[in-house]
């Protein structure tokens, strides 16, 4: 992908389609870069790309799909992360194709999904995306959900990125700014940005600040996925830049709050 900052700074979730199915080359092109995707916690995730029409696929939050993408993970620690890094990949693919998409956790016929992709017992089907043309105007559905969720606001720098300890704001060094803009405009479940850093030593800890009723059994935490894709933003971003980060899962005992959960580091 070229121009990854623009990529993500220019991302929006579509829901609004143009009803046309994805080229020929498009389609191919997506199919084969989704085979290449690797995560750092090394957990494959099975891509699967669903024909709407022919598997009876919908969502009442979507107009005009065609086409569908979701991923089958084996149930263990670090999969819901490794899911949100991994799709999130493909996601900006597309966007840099042109082709929209937008994130679907629970708007949808579950089962009718897990059964298309065929879902066996230990393995979970996190999350399901649209790929298609956007619509040259947003539907007034798309548009009210859009305002409802305040889907362009962000947290400021402060809230999110400290120093040290937590909830000290950090002043980034120039290389690593961009990183952790990224981070900031990652899309989130209901927009609830529940990553956070700190900064010590050299390292980039990851936590998830939890909000309830986002961890489910049959679907995983939500949340984690949401961290995997701000993950993947920032470690894309580095590499961007000539950098080789290295992702670990040594929690480094920084004293956080009750409601907060360590994730990942990264130096």
């Amino acid at each position: 992908m070229n121009d990854l900052l623009e990529i993500i700074k220019g991302r929006k979730s579509v829901r609004t389609f143009d009803g046309n199915p994805l080229s020929d080359e498009h389609r191919k092109l997506l199919e084969e870069y989704a085979k290449g995707i690797t995560n750092p916690f090394d957990i494959p995730v099975e891509f699967v790309f669903l024909d709407a029409k022919e598997h009876g696929l919908s969502s009442p939050v979507l107009s005009g799909e065609t086409l569908y993408v979701t991923g089958k993970v084996e149930k263990k620690p670090y999969a819901d992360v490794a899911f949100g890094f991994s799709l999130e990949k493909l996601v900006l693919y597309a966007w840099s194709l042109g082709i929209g998409t937008v994130w679907i956790g629970g708007t949808m016929k579950r089962e009718v999904f897990e059964k298309a992709v065929g879902l066996k017992a230990g393995e979970r089907m996190p999350c399901v995306s649209p790929l298609g043309y956007p619509a040259e105007k947003r539907s007034v559905r798309e548009a009210m959900m859009r305002r409802g969720v305040g889907a362009d606001n962000r947290f400021s720098p402060d809230k999110l990125f400290f120093k040290e300890r937590w909830g000290s704001p950090l002043i980034p060094a120039e290389d690593v700014a961009d990183a952790l803009e990224m981070v900031r405009l990652a899309p989130s479940a209901v927009n609830k940005q529940p990553w956070r850093i700190i900064y010590k030593d050299g390292v980039y800890h990851f936590y998830e600040k939890k909000d309830r009723g986002y961890e489910s059994d049959s679907v995983g935490d939500m949340q984690k996925i949401d961290i995997g894709i701000a993950l993947c933003h920032f470690v894309m971003t580095l590499e961007e830049k000539g950098r080789q980060p290295k992702v670990s899962i040594s929690d480094p005992g920084i004293e956080i709050p009750g409601d907060a959960e360590y994730i990942a580091s990264v130096s």
